[in-house]
């Protein structure tokens, strides 16, 4: 039997970013918070928000499957201050790459791109864990990720979530990832050189 991370502190943080973005779909709050390249100079918060918008309910669904799939795998890696702090982080991020190395990108919606960096950091977190599964998430996430800048978006999710899949945000997601595991791979460095000695 699976032991699922029920506990408050570990199902709060994932059904919260659900719930957001369900009630933000609701009321059709793209119009205010969507990332619009042509209102973000004088709407800089779209930078941020658009990250919790959706395109469909389709969008939204896909979004939450992969939110929970992380919970699944990482939950109890994570406190509470932690998961948010990780959230804001890589929507941030991935708002301001996409602003600024993007220019193509007119519109972006959705939790993808920040949700490629939570699962990375999840998956060097196993591996500083002593986690062999950790390494093989972590090159699985790489190796699509990839195979998406060679092969280009999925024409298939595209129309299923009605926009082209914007797989420059899970590159800028997953480099975020990797930014926020610094100290994870810098205690992993010194532990292991300590160690040595």
């Amino acid at each position: 039997m699976i032991d699922l991370p029920i506990q408050k502190q570990y199902i709060l943080p994932p059904l919260l970013l659900i719930s957001i973005s369900t009630l933000l779909m609701l009321f059709d709050a793209n119009t205010w918070l969507a990332f619009d390249r042509s209102q973000v100079e004088q709407q800089w918060w779209r930078v941020f928000t658009g990250q919790f918008m959706h395109t469909n309910w389709a969008h939204l669904l896909l979004n939450a499957l992969g939110v929970m799939f992380i919970w699944v795998l990482h939950a109890e890696h994570r406190s509470m201050q932690t998961y948010f702090f990780h959230i804001m982080f890589l929507a941030l991020w991935t708002g301001l790459g996409i602003w600024l190395f993007c220019p193509d990108i007119r519109i972006y919606t959705g939790l993808s791109g920040l949700l490629h960096g939570v699962i990375v950091w999840g998956a060097l977190k196993d591996v500083q864990m002593g986690m062999k599964s950790g390494i093989l998430l972590f090159v699985g996430v790489w190796a699509k990720l990839i195979w998406e800048q060679i092969q280009g978006p999925s024409p298939e999710v595209g129309a299923l979530i009605d926009s082209r899949v914007a797989i420059e945000a899970h590159l800028i997601g997953a480099v975020g990832g990797l930014v926020l595991s610094c100290n994870l791979l810098f205690s992993k460095f010194r532990k292991e050189t300590s160690s040595s000695d």
